[in-house]
């Protein structure tokens, strides 16, 4: 087997283990070397490559941005890529659902742990934005990934009470905080990503009134 095929296979292996552990047991109620010995793995090899439990869980992040980044060579405007992006990595999410939503129960109460996590989101939803064709350079693109990062929150608050197979719950909240972001300016400026042609021409061009409105105020539910 390839060195990238057995890399792949450790780590599937690994978050396969901790998400059904943590789905049992509780996050917070397991070792690293327990969830070693339950993926049948050399407890010294995962030492060295997942030294820390919070490496698994950017693992799940990173994991969830492959899936969602990969080009299928669909094309769509920039709200359209947005939201098929941020729904592929709730499919991943949605694989590992129990053990994720254990892992969300205890960020409350781990604030390092939240600190680590809501940087590498900050990292996952610029990556986003950017295949989406979003603007990220300057200080209108900090706030741009900052609206990213909002959008994204407001969808997997609603992803942690949506029971139904499809996700029809989520993909409503994404819809409507779409919505939301729109009418603020996140995708002022956008990159079309329909053909080469439109490559220089701007995509859902807002008036300057909404294009004044603050990211604040779709965090806040405005």
């Amino acid at each position: 087997m390839p060195m990238e095929e057995e890399d792949d296979q450790f780590d599937s292996t690994l978050l396969e283990a901790a998400m059904s552990l943590a789905a049992s047991k509780g996050w917070s109620n397991i070792s690293m070397p327990e969830i070693a010995r339950h993926a049948g793995l050399d407890v010294g090899e995962v030492r060295c490559r997942y030294p820390f439990k919070t490496s698994v869980l950017l693992l799940l992040g990173r994991l969830a941005d492959r899936s969602a980044l990969i080009d299928d060579g669909s094309l769509g405007t920039s709200r359209e890529t947005l939201f098929d992006l941020m729904m592929r990595r709730f499919d991943v999410f949605q694989q590992y659902r129990a053990g994720v939503l254990s892992v969300l129960k205890t960020l409350p109460f781990d604030p390092l742990v939240t600190v680590i996590l809501g940087g590498a989101t900050v990292d996952s939803m610029r990556w986003i934005a950017g295949a989406a064709g979003i603007q990220t350079s300057g200080i209108e693109g900090a706030l741009r990934v900052q609206g990213v990062v909002a959008l994204w929150t407001y969808a997997l608050r609603s992803w942690e009470k949506d029971e139904s197979e499809d996700l029809g719950l989520t993909m409503i909240a994404l819809e409507s905080g779409l919505d939301r972001a729109e009418r603020m300016g996140l995708f002022r400026n956008a990159v079309s990503l329909k053909s080469e042609t439109e490559g220089d021409e701007t995509s859902n061009l807002l008036t300057s009134e909404a294009s004044d409105v603050s990211f604040n105020d779709f965090q806040d539910g405005k």
